[in-house]
């Protein structure tokens, strides 16, 4: 299950943060700056949470059910690998200099996001013993509702700053 909710922030968290720079109208760098800023930042944070929640829960109840390493490191590197999809498209762009894919490299971010929050929604209901259509929807759809925030989040700043 780490693997799965870590691939699901880290694919949420990023394309947020690629959301909220394009709603402030800032540069591709600026995206490619915060995004692996925040993958690694963010995943580390994540696992690093992951580990001493189960620890303290280990002691807590006196038992050892979970290892608490193992967990934080299936999060931290499903935390890398997915959340860096979101910025394929900016870093082909940024290399490849090819203007169709620099006019389209948001809508290409989406796509391949979008992607990845199916996959995870399906393996998400495996995991859970869950309805695996719905769960792929609920994590499409909480995908969506956050980029959709950070977005307005962005434009609004970007309107309040500039």
């Amino acid at each position: 299950p780490e693997f799965v909710y870590g691939g699901m922030e880290g694919a949420i968290t990023t394309f947020s943060i690629i959301s909220a720079v394009i709603g402030a109208s800032l540069s591709s760098t600026t995206i490619l700056a915060l995004g692996f800023a925040n993958t690694f930042a963010d995943g580390f944070t994540t696992s690093i949470a992951h580990y001493f929640s189960i620890k303290s829960k280990n002691e807590l109840f006196k038992k050892q059910e979970k290892h608490p390493a193992k967990g934080a490191t299936a999060k931290f590197f499903s935390f890398l690998v997915i959340g860096i999809l979101p910025l394929v498209s900016f870093i082909v762009a940024s290399v490849t200099q090819n203007p169709k894919i620099i006019a389209n490299q948001f809508l290409y971010s989406a796509i391949l996001t979008g992607i990845a929050l199916l996959i995870i929604g399906w393996f998400r209901g495996e995991v859970a013993g869950k309805h695996k259509i719905k769960s792929c929807a609920q994590t499409l759809l909480i995908g969506g509702i956050a980029a959709s925030l950070a977005f307005f989040v962005g434009k609004l700043i970007s309107m309040i700053v500039f």
